[in-house]
């Protein structure tokens, strides 16, 4: 009888919330990220950066997501730049992010910090490749190709 009140308190364990910026920040997570579209419809991403951004003396957060699920659109080497906001309940939400030169410009700071962070790391064999610098995706829409430095 023991072991079955045992089994019954553990099912009742219940899950606690955790808020997505939570996930988003933590160092240690490899988790994917699950995000639902507008039709309900669940896609998997692949957590690329968290890039802080200044936007008109206002510092907005921004995330670059590489989708693991084929999408429309998008390359296998492209990935999306999302904005973290508050919802109306203070959770926290990804919205794509629409503008198109504020999605390059983060990229830009994106590839500036992982070039900044290559020149202090020592040389060494990574599995995880960034995507290229060659496009990026707004709203579900291709942005013009963009050429390195």
């Amino acid at each position: 009888m023991e072991k079955k009140e045992k089994a019954v308190k553990q099912e009742k364990k219940e899950v606690a919330p955790v808020d997505l910026l939570d996930v988003l920040l933590d160092a240690n997570n490899r988790d994917p990220i699950v995000l639902m579209d507008e039709k309900g419809k669940q896609l998997t991403f692949e957590q690329v950066a968290v890039i802080p951004y200044d936007m008109e003396s206002e510092r907005k957060l921004y995330v670059v997501l590489k989708p693991l699920d084929k999408l429309d659109g998008i390359a296998d080497d492209e990935a999306i730049v999302f904005l973290c906001e508050q919802d109306k309940n203070g959770n926290t939400v990804l919205r794509v992010e629409e503008n198109e030169e504020v999605a390059i410009a983060v990229f830009d700071k994106y590839y500036d910090l992982l070039e900044e962070a290559n020149k202090k790391a020592p040389a060494k064999k990574t599995t995880k490749q960034a995507p290229k610098k060659t496009a990026t995706k707004t709203a579900g829409k291709p942005a013009g190709k963009k050429t390195t430095k």
